[in-house]
């Protein structure tokens, strides 16, 4: 049996190639204006709230070409933080370049993808009510996790890659601080984890396209150095007084998850083997709904009050019910849990002609203790968030730029 940990000297090497690549300032986080005060008081309180941000700003050259310059607080990715809904893009991405080396005749993202359950931890799923057809699919599990970042959806295409595919694939394309190793929502061991269900294919006419067995990994993808968070968790409603092992949760560094959005907007930006080796169609596909507002969607369908344009869009806009003006597109992807809110983003606004990427980590648990509900998201993280988004907006309004950014690629249509 294999067992895969971070090694350290290796992380460290990655994180001093992604630090030294790219030209880095931290002046943006020294003095926060007072008129963003959750911002600067969690700046300066950053050990409470364990907050790693990145933010990139973009110029681009005479030809159009994008240059990338990032300003770092506090960016570690030694740090282990729990990832949440965030694993979801690279596995979304990862399920289209799947489907992309098959090479089967007939086989697309919306071939009807059936899962079989063969233990008992297992669940399958044979049909899907938010689609239009009421069957599944690839390329329908992708919509549900970039619109509202739907659980089972994960599941399905995590069941459908495997551990192996997934961490490899991963560590292939330079993202070397990510461990995939289970599912969501599902109170499943380690070992349960490891193993994957069987799924068939089949088109609109029903034939067979394509049989996967049941399978299983015999490595085990586990995080080096056994974090443990806070001081106390529930576990099956009762209280244990002693912190939480993350040893075998997912990690996704917030550097990975900054380097994948940025490498799905301009992949051309990264050498060939780093990037996802998906069709520019696929691509179009992900863009329009890493997009996309939850209303903006017919199959699946989701409607207020819940789900309001900010649903997963927490920079600048943070809680707010109220509409997002058509001028701004965010292409990004959430996570919330154990206390964690994260985000990582391209934002756009096209009648401004800006545009940056920003990804942030902020843990809101003051009394340390995981499952139990009490956590600071609306007093704090979400406010964060909100004026993270709206401090390095204001930036950009007023950063002067030599050559303004044709911005019609982005320009979507729903």
């Amino acid at each position: 049996m294999k067992i895969h940990f971070l090694p350290k000297l290796i992380t460290l090497l990655v994180i001093s190639s992604f630090i030294s690549c790219r030209p880095q300032i931290n002046k943006p986080f020294d003095k926060i204006p007072q008129e963003y005060p959750i911002l600067g008081y969690v700046l300066q309180d950053h050990a409470k709230y364990r907050v790693q941000i990145i933010y990139t700003q973009i110029d681009r050259d005479q030809n159009g070409k994008p240059n990338f310059t990032d300003f770092n607080f506090k960016l570690n990715d030694e740090i282990y933080f729990y990832p949440a809904s965030t694993v979801k893009l690279p596995v979304a991405i990862l399920a289209l370049e799947w489907l992309n080396e098959q090479k089967i005749e007939g086989l697309q993202k919306e071939s009807i993808m059936l899962t079989d359950s063969i233990r008992s931890s297992q669940l399958p799923a044979n049909s899907d009510s938010t689609s239009a057809n009421k069957l599944p699919s690839i390329g329908h599990y992708i919509k549900k996790i970039l619109l509202v970042s739907d659980n089972d959806a994960y599941n399905r295409l995590y069941e459908l890659l495997g551990q192996d595919y997934i961490n490899r694939k991963m560590k292939e394309k330079g993202l070397q601080h990510t461990v995939i190793n289970h599912r969501l929502s599902m109170p499943m061991t380690e070992i349960e984890n490891r193993h994957f269900n069987p799924i068939i294919f089949k088109n609109e006419h029903g034939d067979t396209l394509l049989t996967i067995p049941g399978r299983e990994t015999k490595s085990i993808y586990a995080n080096q150095d056994q974090p443990y968070i806070g001081k106390a968790h529930y576990n099956k409603g009762e209280l244990v007084n002693k912190a939480m092992d993350f040893t075998y949760k997912n990690k996704f560094a917030l550097s990975d998850l900054h380097g994948t959005v940025e490498r799905i907007i301009f992949p051309e930006n990264f050498e060939p083997h780093q990037r996802f080796n998906i069709s520019p169609e696929d691509r179009k596909f992900l863009l329009k709904y890493m997009s996309m507002l939850p209303g903006e969607s017919d199959f699946p369908k989701y409607e207020l009050p819940e789900y309001y344009d900010s649903y997963s869009k927490f920079f600048k806009f943070g809680t707010d019910t109220n509409p997002i003006p058509p001028q701004f597109r965010i292409f990004n992807k959430t996570g919330n849990a154990y206390g964690h809110l994260l985000d990582g983003s391209y934002f756009v606004d096209f009648d401004n002609g800006i545009e940056f990427f920003v990804s942030a980590i902020i843990y809101t648990n003051d009394n340390e203790t995981l499952n139990d509900n009490q956590y600071e998201y609306n007093e704090i993280a979400f406010p964060f968030f909100a004026e993270l988004g709206e401090y390095l907006y204001q930036l950009e309004l007023a950063r002067k730029k030599v050559q303004k950014p044709d911005l019609s690629e982005f320009a979507v249509k729903y």
